[in-house]
């Protein structure tokens, strides 16, 4: 035998009326409190974490940005290493020579030199007419034969400009030099031009 339960004044048997305690919109004000609490937190572990790479930087500093290297113009107008300091510029030939010219030795730093000369920078580098020899770019036009066949000095493979006014131009009989030799050599009692002329003709230094 079926028991009947009377119903309410709005349609609804006590019996269900006590299977949904505080009704469907109840439940979503327990939703939307327990949501907005975890936002809450989130937010507030967010916040602090930020607060705490602020101060980390703030006591250790920010990381310090090594630049690469760079090249830059001796003063004797010749292709130099730039410094860190952005102000130091040493000769091309200066670097990984065994000896720490910049101020913090990054001119002969492990990274540069493990490797001569795949490890330099391509400004650094001059290549001979013999593509195993190689010379540093501040060699090139220097008036001396650092390639031993002079192809750092001559074209087809280097063009320089003419000899300058310490030099003369002729074809030296010296494997130090190439088409131009000192003019300190000029008129000295002994032949350095295949020609003579650094005796005949080279009006001295």
């Amino acid at each position: 035998m079926n028991k009947v339960f009377p119903q309410g004044e709005n349609g609804y048997t006590p019996a269900e009326s006590k299977a949904h305690p505080g009704g469907e919109a109840g439940g979503g004000h327990l939703c939307c409190s327990r949501r907005g609490a975890c936002l809450s937190a989130s937010l507030l572990l967010l916040l602090a974490t930020v607060a705490a790479l602020i101060a980390l930087v703030t006591i250790l500093g920010l990381p310090s940005r090594t630049p690469g290297a760079q090249a830059c113009i001796t003063l004797t107008n010749r292709t130099g290493f730039l410094c860190h300091d952005q102000r130091s510029c040493i000769p091309a030939s200066g670097v990984c020579d065994g000896i720490r010219t910049c101020t913090h030795g990054e001119d002969e730093d492990e990274s540069l030199c493990r490797d001569v000369p795949q490890s330099l920078p391509h400004f650094l580098v001059a290549h001979c007419g013999d593509p195993a020899s190689w010379i540093y770019s501040d060699q090139k036009c220097d008036g001396t034969n650092n390639c031993g066949d002079c192809s750092d000095e001559l074209s087809p493979v280097t063009v320089c400009p003419p000899c300058g006014p310490g030099w003369w131009r002729c074809p030296s009989t010296f494997f130090k030099y190439c088409d131009c030799i000192p003019r300190h050599l000029c008129r000295d009692h002994v032949q350095h031009c295949s020609d003579w002329s650094d005796e005949y003709a080279c009006p001295g230094p």
